[in-house]
């Protein structure tokens, strides 16, 4: 509970800063945001490579996992189409219009798209101390939260395919994604690199330094417009799924220290990122601004509540998918595993800053961040719930085994 607290308190702490650092340092804050986007890039890296190297299935067996797969999309795809129709239909204005900009559909379900996944790390590590490691539920979702992480970064490349436009930096981008899907497939599970956390926060820095040369590169001979921008997901999940883990040496204090001292680490930035919003008039930057969603007229702080109350409650009834499946089990089974995949966390927060990096910016993107804040301040009755009804499910299989 205290990682999950802390998540939430480091992200409204790097909300907070983002309105007052930018005063504060003036004309010096463009180096400083060059650095705190690095090190978040860095950070992202660093979390998605040990989340692929969770990724492990049997190639021999992969039908087996097709009902997983679907059930794990479906449970990623319901959160962010909703929220994405929720944000068009019920926050913006309807006297704008905003329905009928093609434009504003593209940038509105990329940015919803944080919505999406499930925070692996913080689930798999709630769910063992609550003494589940060994029962249905905790197997089962931890497929389903790797898949829905996975369609999360997979889905990532068409979306921002829809936002470069077709040009032919978007065939590089294609070429590059398939290739590297292509070689994690192949090659899962087969290098022996050192895992120690040393090693894989110089991987995520090596990587950062790679695709931000590739982005400079083709900036400097191409313009902004014509920059290659490969995000940074992908790349990471792939080289950890690569690897040869061994999940059968659980990491000492220091690597978990470590790891999760990075995702404090991000979780802020993600926070100090944020445009600002107070005191600026959004009308000014709807005109100068590139992004469409921006338009939409900024709201009291009570409405902002009510939408943010909203956009958390809808986001979890999509993630209750799985109830409609597994039906060969408990009903109690199934919605401990709905309930279980509430919770969000850095793959989501990494959307965000995404979202961010294509100049979104106004009312929607503040909801969104305080949605994540709030339901990360709720995972704790989520897990305790989802506890309980696997609990109530393993005692009560037990007890007709006995009888």
């Amino acid at each position: 509970m205290r990682k999950v607290f802390v998540f939430s308190f480091l992200l409204i702490l790097g909300l907070l800063l983002s309105q007052i650092v930018p005063h504060l340092l003036g004309d010096n804050f463009e180096a400083f945001k060059s650095f705190s986007d690095g090190l978040l890039y860095i950070s992202l890296a660093f979390i998605m490579i040990n989340v692929g190297r969770e990724f492990e299935i049997n190639k021999k067996q992969w039908r087996s996992y097709t009902v997983d797969y679907f059930v794990a999309m479906g449970a990623a795809a319901f959160p962010w189409i909703m929220v994405a129709l929720y944000y068009i239909f019920a926050v913006a204005p309807s006297e704008l219009q905003i329905w009928k900009n093609g434009d504003i559909w593209k940038e509105t379900f990329l940015l919803s798209r944080y919505a999406a996944p499930t925070s692996a790390g913080i689930l798999f590590t709630m769910l063992a101390a609550a003494g589940l490691r060994y029962t249905w539920v905790y197997k089962k979702v931890q497929v389903l939260a790797i898949f829905d992480d996975l369609d999360t970064i997979l889905l990532m490349i068409p979306l921002q395919i829809l936002m470069i436009g077709m040009r032919w930096q978007m065939f590089v981008i294609l070429v590059v994604a398939i290739l590297l899907i292509w070689v994690g497939w192949k090659k899962m599970n087969s290098y022996q690199f050192r895992q120690d956390w040393k090693a894989i926060l110089l991987f995520s820095f090596l990587l950062f330094v790679v695709i931000q040369g590739i982005y400079l590169l083709s900036k400097h001979y191409y313009g902004e417009s014509g920059s290659i921008h490969i995000e940074i997901l992908l790349p990471a999940f792939i080289l950890g799924m690569i690897m040869r883990a061994d999940h059968s040496v659980e990491p000492g204090k220091t690597e978990m220290r470590v790891a999760n001292s990075i995702s404090y680490l991000f979780m802020l930035l993600v926070g100090l990122s944020m445009p600002l919003f107070l005191g600026v008039d959004f009308a000014a930057v709807a005109e100068n601004s590139a992004s469409h969603i921006s338009q939409i007229p900024m709201l009291p702080w009570g409405m902002i509540a009510f939408h943010v109350f909203m956009v958390t409650l809808i986001s979890n009834l999509g993630k209750l998918f799985p109830l409609a499946f597994y039906r060969d089990r408990k009903l109690d089974e199934r919605l401990a595993v709905s309930i279980g995949m509430f919770t969000r966390g850095e793959v989501g927060a990494g959307v965000l800053f995404i979202a961010i990096g294509y100049h979104m910016s106004g009312v929607l993107l503040i909801i969104s961040v305080l949605a994540m804040c709030l339901n990360l301040l709720f995972t704790g009755i989520f897990i305790g719930y989802a506890k309980k009804l696997a609990m109530k499910s393993a005692q009560e299989e037990l007890a007709s085994e006995r009888q």
